[in-house]
């Protein structure tokens, strides 16, 4: 029997505007908490691509050099983020970076080298869906890398940051923290999906097996890497849309850009969500 208190397609076409949908749902009794939740994520997320829009020209006429490093266990959100930030963004100054593995002759140069290359340019904002980082927990855990490559890596890269920071190059570096069980979760939706397999790799299968190492070269890699001068942020990401939005308001905020006053939405991050590392070292999942 068909449910009475569904909508109708003759109700939706019915409707002009979303307060006539939810008063007729209200009328049919039926829950309109879902819709309503995803009506509040896209205005907030139209709003603060709105103000991205207003940061990159800002960042353009400026000639400012912005590097946003996004880190984190597989399927965490990292990709998914990027999208949401470069989505309105003028292409022209706006960059994504995702390297593949190195090649022959970039394992024989220096580390840092061949993102060197990448850092952004007098008025580029550049995102790094991974970057150097990948050294401090994915080679090691995986065994990629030597111990003595990681324990160098480690001594210089406060140094390699610091001559960033001192060169004027701004650094924002997110990790995206999911639990074990949204990972699992995660990985399971990405195998049913056609379009989302490519992503499962067998790096990501060993990601549930390694767990417990990831977590011990991630806490040693804070320990060595958050400084005064590129601290980093911690995004708790199980609710993928409510990260996705903390994270822009967190790199909006950051930035005193023309036109920011006149913004339609808080661009104050909430710091239950997003959060320095020194406050969420015993939290962390």
């Amino acid at each position: 029997m068909k449910d009475k208190l569904a909508l109708s397609e003759a109700d939706f076409l019915g409707v002009n505007s979303v307060d006539e949908l939810k008063d007729l749902m209200k009328q049919k009794d039926v829950s309109f908490e879902k819709v309503e939740s995803i009506l509040h994520y896209n205005n907030e997320l139209r709003n603060l691509q709105i103000e991205l829009v207003k940061l990159q020209q800002w960042i353009s006429k400026e000639k400012k050099r912005v590097a946003v490093i996004f880190e984190g266990r597989d399927a965490a959100g990292k990709g998914g983020s990027i999208r949401r930030f470069m989505e309105h963004m003028n292409p022209r100054s706006t960059r994504l970076v995702a390297l593949n593995k190195p090649t022959v002759v970039e394992k024989g140069q220096w580390y840092f080298q061949r993102y060197i290359k990448e850092l952004p340019n007098p008025g580029e904002i550049v995102f790094f869906d991974r970057s150097w980082y990948n050294r401090a927990v994915v080679e090691p855990v995986m065994g990629f890398c030597t111990e003595t490559e990681y324990r160098h890596f480690l001594v210089q890269v406060p140094e390699f940051e610091h001559m960033l920071y001192e060169d004027g190059l701004i650094i924002i570096k997110f990790w995206l923290s999911i639990t074990k069980d949204e990972q699992q979760r995660r990985f399971d939706a990405r195998n049913e999906n056609p379009l989302k397999k490519w992503k499962f790799s067998p790096v990501d299968k060993r990601g549930q097996e390694l767990w417990d190492k990831y977590t011990y070269y991630r806490e040693e890699m804070f320990s060595k890497t958050h400084t005064s001068y590129s601290p980093w942020m911690i995004i708790r990401t199980n609710s993928k849309k409510i990260a996705r939005l903390e994270a822009m308001r967190y790199v909006l905020s950051s930035f005193d850009y023309k036109g920011k006053k006149s913004a339609s939405t808080t661009l104050i991050p909430d710091p239950n969500v997003v959060m320095r590392y020194f406050r969420s070292n015993l939290k962390l999942y």
